[in-house]
């Protein structure tokens, strides 16, 4: 792969100047931190423009979705899948089991298809590949899920928030003119919570809704290229944020951008889906893919992690055949993720789920080594034999 990041000296003095767009550019909560900062494209320009595309293309994943799901020729296999998506939810751990599913990224792939809907599926993955190789404004990706044409205004704009928000975090560390990083972070916080009606919760929510809610799996088993593609572009952001923070604590770190960045593209692969390493399995967690963020601010990861819970319900919603009440479905999802009171659990809880499925079954360390998983099951499966052993306690 060619390299386009310079040495971290140069960049320091290319940053340098660029003058004082400093804190109030890094954090600041006008619609241009939607998009990556000059200090960012200064330091990252590979990375400024596949975030602009991350943006389009999974809005577009949403729009491919609901394509698929009005195509009259797929619906033989939506009525197969609705079938099959039902089975499993009523599926015992012990019935998981007796069939081998479960372990690794299995559980989703219960059906004998790999791919229920065969070429439509490839067929679009093409089509987000593609896209994400265009080169697109910051006009476009501020706006990509205003338009998307599937999401509603609100759901888009609290997405969009987020989006915002995690920019606004990679621009703090790559602005070498801002000293203080974590008063940074704590004020970039203080900045994404204040528009109260599109932030979600900056507390841990029930993440395990991810896997008990009643269209729970839909996106992964539905469209598994679609879902290792959209998950693997998060793995990304995530893996440069942990790779920027790890530069900017000892020079050591140095050259983790091209690394994440190398394995990205080992991971995102042909336009069909061929890849060197696969792609993650499980959605990609901040806790699990950037710790070093959570150890500067537990507050930050939880709000990314509560977004990128979110964004997969969503697509799970959307991804679940024959519904009649998306919209409805969707709606009580967000306003279940936006409220700061409801459903919380212990920050304990919440870094089990985040590491319950597996750093490799994430997508791996952004820079470190992991050859293979070191979890023997899925996290949806892992979150049962929890329950199941929780269940069988003491009285």
């Amino acid at each position: 792969m060619t390299k386009t990041l310079t040495s971290k000296s140069t960049l320091r003095k290319a940053i340098a100047q660029i003058g004082a767009g400093t804190l109030a550019l890094a954090i600041g909560t006008s619609a241009v931190i939607a998009q990556p900062s000059a200090a960012t494209r200064s330091a990252y320009p590979e990375l400024a423009e596949l975030f602009n595309a991350f943006d389009v293309t999974q809005a577009q994943a949403y729009g491919e979705i609901n394509k698929i799901n009005e195509n009259p020729y797929a619906k033989e296999a939506r009525d197969n899948l609705a079938e099959h998506l039902m089975m499993m939810a009523n599926m015992t751990m012990k019935d998981m089991m007796a069939q081998g599913m479960g372990h690794g990224d299995d559980m989703h792939m219960g059906m004998d298809m790999g791919s229920p809907y065969g070429d439509l599926e490839v067929e679009a993955r093409i089509n987000l590949r593609n896209l994400m190789r265009e080169s697109h404004s910051d006009e476009a990706a501020s706006n990509a899920y205003d338009n998307s044409g599937v999401l509603n205004r609100h759901t888009a704009e609290v997405i969009k928030h987020g989006r915002e928000f995690e920019n606004a975090l990679f621009n703090i560390y790559a602005d070498d003119s801002i000293s203080d990083k974590r008063a940074a972070l704590e004020q970039a916080v203080i900045d994404y919570k204040a528009d109260t009606r599109h932030s979600v919760a900056s507390t841990p929510k029930d993440t395990t809704a991810l896997v008990t809610h009643p269209q729970a799996n839909a996106f992964k088993t539905a469209f598994p290229r679609l879902s290792a593609f959209v998950w693997t572009q998060q793995w990304l952001q995530l893996a440069a944020l942990e790779a920027v923070i790890r530069d900017n604590v000892d020079d050591q770190f140095s050259g983790g951008m091209d690394i994440a960045l190398e394995r990205f593209e080992n991971k995102i692969g042909s336009a069909g889906g061929m890849s060197m390493y696969p792609a993650p399995s499980e959605l990609p967690m901040a806790a699990a893919i950037a710790p070093d963020l959570y150890s500067q601010s537990a507050e930050a990861t939880i709000i990314l992690d509560n977004l990128n819970v979110l964004e997969t319900i969503v697509a799970d919603i959307l991804s679940y055949p024959n519904l009649d009440n998306r919209a409805e479905l969707i709606d009580s999802a967000v306003a279940k993720f936006t409220d700061p009171e409801a459903g919380n659990v212990t920050a304990e809880d919440y870094l089990l789920f985040a590491l319950r499925g597996g750093i490799y079954n994430q997508g791996g360390p952004a820079v470190g080594e992991l050859s293979q998983s070191e979890r023997n099951r899925s996290r949806a499966a892992m979150d049962m034999q929890h329950a199941m052993v929780m269940g069988n306690g003491p009285q």
